[in-house]
């Protein structure tokens, strides 16, 4: 007997599904602004998601190794602690920066759900920040990382 066919719905559950949240290990995340908007083309809410991003409640047991953030979306490289899964790690993140950003900004700021890929051991983890840091370059809005300045990574 034949088995019906599954078809997935799309959608943030869709995304979690074999999800793994694997202490010790780095992720690429990548998360958008709702419906793609350019929200951080301005210095005011950039630098405020800058800074938000440094709080230490978000790193009490995960490590942001390195990020950036463009005009509708974000970038990190993170690596988890023994206590913290990526959903949970997203969610605070989202939540801590979306706070800080002036009334003026329309809510929500985050679109549902994240994309991650974990980084292998036998991957370069300085790599994988070049990528993330190149970014602004192959978006065409500088002609080096060294002229954005909504990024970071801990080698620098």
């Amino acid at each position: 007997m034949a088995l019906p066919a599954i078809n997935p719905k799309p959608g943030s559950k869709t995304l979690r599904a074999g999800r793994i949240s694997l202490p010790g290990h780095a992720y690429l995340l990548t998360f958008t602004t709702l419906a793609r908007q350019p929200l951080f083309l301005d210095f005011q809410p950039a630098s405020r998601i800058a800074q938000a991003l440094y709080h230490p409640l978000l790193w009490r047991d995960a490590q942001l190794l390195a990020w950036v953030l463009m005009p509708d979306h974000w970038h990190g490289l993170v690596q988890l602690g023994a206590c913290t899964t990526l959903s949970s790690l997203v969610r605070s993140i989202k939540s801590n920066t979306a706070r800080c950003l002036p009334e003026s900004i329309s809510r929500p700021v985050w679109a549902p759900g994240f994309h991650d890929r974990a980084v292998r051991k036998d991957q370069d983890l300085k790599a994988t920040a070049r990528y993330i840091i190149m970014n602004p370059v192959r978006a065409g809005l500088v002609s080096s990382p060294r002229f954005y300045p909504y990024w970071n990574a801990i080698w620098i």
